[in-house]
């Protein structure tokens, strides 16, 4: 895949694309050529069909992604100009999560704050070291925080620790976040590549139409009854029972074998 970026890395491991923000040396700060990448990586794995499940990280060991490069302020969020460029490309980089219908998984380590948490919060799934921390310091910067992102964020934990999460701006141990709803898991940090591999290649190999049609389902539950695409909803499980992979899991579950899916 190329990229415009080193800040970003694509790879793909069998049925898993990884997408690992690569900047380290601000514990993985999302900057603009980040967010200008990130939507084409995503888009790439959506339509390679060898892609079942995606799984994003930060590099190194010491961050998930630690929030918005914020040296990138001055020049990038300082004029209402700017501020619209600035925004423009995370709707851009929103859309793109959007847009996956395949299962995303966010492996979380060390620093998960302000933006980052934002990011891990697009994942379908949110697996967690014991050393991870979570925040979000907008109130210490002066920042307004969307509503979309509050509302996300309402929808996760419910109104009581959201509104602990944002008027705190206080970091939260993995274990808070558990008890909040924010991550599915808390693992040892040695232990959490291999949990996170193990979940994607289990998801890898159920069904890819089932993943879809339950991926959007779950989506649309969380929309205003009035918005919620319903037709596309029953389109997708149609289209489960039309499958080969249908005939295939029957045929499986009958001879007592795994099931070979192929994703139509």
């Amino acid at each position: 895949m190329q990229l415009a970026t080193k800040k970003m890395i694509a790879k793909t491991e069998g049925h898993v694309g990884w997408m690992i923000y690569n900047n380290p040396d601000t514990h993985n700060a999302i900057s603009m050529e980040m967010q200008e990448a990130i939507p084409v990586i995503l888009d790439t794995y959506q339509a390679d069909d060898a892609v079942r499940v995606v799984v994003m990280r930060g590099a190194g060991d010491r961050a998930f992604v630690s929030g918005a490069d914020i040296s990138e302020f001055e020049s990038k969020r300082s004029s209402p100009e700017a501020r619209k460029l600035f925004d423009e490309a995370g709707a851009q980089t929103a859309a793109a999560f959007a847009r996956l219908e395949k299962p995303l998984i966010a492996m979380i380590y060390g620093y998960c704050i302000g933006g980052g948490l934002a990011t891990a919060m697009q994942a379908d799934i949110r697996i967690a070291s014991d050393d991870a921390q979570f925040g979000i310091p907008a109130a210490r910067l002066g920042l307004g925080y969307g509503f979309g992102g509050i509302r996300a964020l309402v929808a996760l934990v419910g109104p009581a620790y959201a509104a602990e999460i944002l008027l705190t701006a206080q970091r939260f141990s993995a274990g808070e976040a558990l008890e909040m709803g924010l991550v599915n898991r808390v693992v040892p940090k040695d232990t959490l590549e291999q949990t996170v591999v193990g979940i994607a290649n289990s998801i890898a190999a159920n069904a890819p139409l089932t993943n879809r049609a339950s991926k959007f389902a779950i989506r649309q539950a969380l929309r205003d009854p009035d918005k919620r695409d319903l037709e596309t909803a029953a389109r997708y499980v149609e289209e489960c029972f039309r499958s080969q992979d249908y005939v295939e899991g029957r045929t499986a579950f009958v001879e007592k074998r795994a099931p070979r899916f192929r994703g139509a």
